[in-house]
């Protein structure tokens, strides 16, 4: 059976309420992920920064053109945007088998991709096994871009623009990616390490 008159108009103002709350919160959260300000966010979206407050606080329902500048700012799509959270659980596998593998130049250090590829233009992450001689060379990432490898196994030396550090089994190097970078093996054996690259963190100064 229809809804008409005022239960169906308070119906659609409960509906819009909803979801103008979820699109906050999400506003929201993307923003401080992405470290920003209201009024760093309000310059590159072109939204006043009064407005993306109001927003964030559920005080206003904005224009979807306003929802498309915000959702260009933060580089996501508007679907992501207006999506309502989930209530059921999420599970995902990856057999080993369909697991992307990529390899050095020299073929002696192999990435394989086990980041989610939703994330992987702004996070990537990779299990790295680099045998004795392996140079894995990597051209700059955009900028503010920094990666994170935690050694499992063996010895590796990082490279970043003519710096050199030792990483062994048990420590983690945290370094600027947004420059070229080399990771090598000049150890005996091999060495495993988890690499995680954070493609927008804040700029490091």
């Amino acid at each position: 059976m229809g809804v008409e008159g005022r239960d169906k108009q308070k119906i659609l103002e409960a509906g819009a309420l909803a979801l103008s709350g979820q699109l906050g919160q999400t506003v929201q959260r993307l923003r401080k992920a992405y470290n920003l300000s209201l009024s760093e966010l309000s310059q590159q979206s072109g939204v006043a920064k009064s407005i993306i407050s109001q927003i964030e606080r559920n005080e206003t329902n904005p224009t979807l053109a306003t929802i498309w500048r915000l959702a260009q700012a933060l580089d996501v799509s508007i679907e992501r945007v207006l999506q309502t959270a989930e209530d059921e659980p999420f599970l995902e596998k990856t057999l080993r088998t369909d697991t992307p593998i990529l390899l050095s130049d020299d073929g002696k250090c192999r990435l394989e991709i086990i980041g989610w590829i939703k994330t992987v233009e702004w996070l990537q992450c990779y299990e790295l096994t680099a045998n004795p001689g392996g140079v894995l060379a990597s051209e700059a990432h955009q900028r503010g871009s920094v990666e994170c490898l935690s050694v499992r196994a063996g010895v590796l030396e990082v490279e970043v623009a003519g710096v050199k550090e030792t990483v062994k089994a048990g420590e983690t190097l945290r370094y600027r990616c947004d420059r070229p970078h080399i990771i090598r093996n000049a150890g005996d054996a091999p060495a495993h390490a988890n690499m995680v690259c954070i493609l927008k963190a804040a700029v490091m100064e």
